[in-house]
């Protein structure tokens, strides 16, 4: 495991992005691969970087002073270091979180407080990133991540079902970051089993997502492919391709980072707050199963498979869609509705390139990814944009507000 670690450490680190990274986007590659190599799925990942991010921006701004800190408030010598800061916040988080990461994590603070030349400001600005991912760390001990899995599967008295339990059935009571609870913007149900629109949700996965499509584009299969790519691996890239724009400072990218990972890690809670209460099947257990919903106007083709996997949680909403829509608005509101072009590749579709030049054609298609990749209905993909379109615009609107 350390050599792992120790490889996607060093990956992050020498990687394309890193050329002309500040320690808030080094750190944030490293955050991501720490916790990859801790198996950890997307929801604890969310959880990780927004940890890191929150840490940092707490760091860089108790040194800078321009907005309104998240929590963490400590006083800053004057001449303080922030770059150090970030550095130390960030160590100090994921060192706490993956003790036996610590080895390589303490190599990587090494080489990036190397490039801070010794004395007084970086001492300093090591203390007040220590001090506050200690705090920050503390402040989430106990917020309900690490609870149990007590999902109770769906069956009756001796009728065998699949014996792989769901993930993050408890993760709609984490406590959240900007949000009041899991269930702050709990949508209403899904669409009625005999609507029109359930039977054309139903219709268009089984044309468009199906293993065997005909109707599937080359392009359309790649986008599904591309984006099975889960948590913060699915968002980080563009962030960091932004951040990296001429002119901006660390401040800027320490708060840009930490309001899209807090909002991301909300669009979690929520969604999943909002799974588990609805509880609504995936494609491939309706359309195996047409003949017995849809009121006459759904179809049973009992070998039909989607394109790709289909994740361990229930179907409504989707939760690709509330986390990049989360994300979408938080770069609007730094970026404006369009921008320069960026550009991402995906580990699970190699050798394909996704361009964008707004947050909107981002969002939109990673929805859209979850039809052509047969694991999602239409409706539940507009659902989870609408809530990650209300939690991102209450976390720009309230939390590390600049100060007038």
């Amino acid at each position: 495991m350390k050599r792992l670690v120790l490889l996607l450490v060093t990956a992050a680190l020498m990687g394309p992005a890193s050329a002309a990274a500040d320690a808030v986007t080094e750190w944030n590659e490293i955050a991501v691969a720490t916790a990859a190599a801790g198996r950890h799925g997307a929801s604890d990942a969310s959880r990780t970087t927004a940890l890191v991010h929150a840490a940092i921006f707490d760091a860089v701004n108790a040194i800078e002073a321009r907005y309104s800190p998240y929590k963490i408030k400590v006083a800053a010598p004057p001449g303080a270091s922030a770059e150090a800061a970030a550095v130390a916040a960030a160590h100090g988080v994921l060192a706490r979180l993956y003790p036996g990461q610590k080895s390589v994590l303490d190599q990587a603070s090494a080489k990036s407080l190397g490039r801070i030349a010794e004395g007084s400001a970086r001492t300093d600005g090591i203390a007040v990133g220590e001090k506050v991912g200690t705090e920050m760390v503390a402040l989430r001990a106990n917020d309900g991540a690490t609870a149990s899995n007590t999902y109770r599967p769906v069956t009756a008295p001796g009728v065998y079902v699949v014996t792989t339990l769901p993930v993050s059935s408890h993760w709609g009571r984490v406590t959240p970051w900007v949000l009041e609870r899991g269930s702050q913007f709990r949508p209403g149900p899904p669409p009625p089993l005999t609507s029109s629109d359930w039977a054309r949700d139903c219709k268009e996965v089984s044309e468009l997502g199906g293993k065997k499509s005909a109707a599937r584009t080359a392009e359309q299969t790649d986008i599904a492919r591309f984006w099975t790519v889960v948590g913060p691996a699915s968002w980080d890239p563009l962030l960091r391709a932004l951040a990296a724009a001429p002119g901006r400072t660390l401040v800027q990218n320490a708060r840009l980072f930490a309001l899209a990972e807090m909002a991301a890690a909300d669009a979690y809670i929520v969604v999943f707050d909002a799974k588990y209460t609805y509880n609504l099947w995936r494609p491939i257990t309706a359309i195996r199963n047409g003949d017995v919903h849809g009121g006459g106007a759904t179809l049973r083709i009992p070998d039909w498979e989607p394109l790709v996997d289909t994740p361990l949680h229930p179907e409504y909403p989707c939760a690709h869609c509330i986390t990049s829509s989360a994300i979408a608005v938080v770069v609007e509101a730094e970026f404006g509705p369009t921008f320069p072009e960026v550009s991402m590749t995906s580990p699970t579709a190699p050798g394909v390139v996704r361009r964008w030049t707004s947050a909107r054609a981002f969002t939109d298609e990673v929805s859209a990814a979850r039809i052509y990749g047969g694991i999602h209905y239409r409706t539940s993909t507009a659902v989870g944009q609408g809530m990650g379109g209300q939690i991102g615009e209450l976390a720009v609107q309230r939390y590390l507000t600049p100060i007038r």
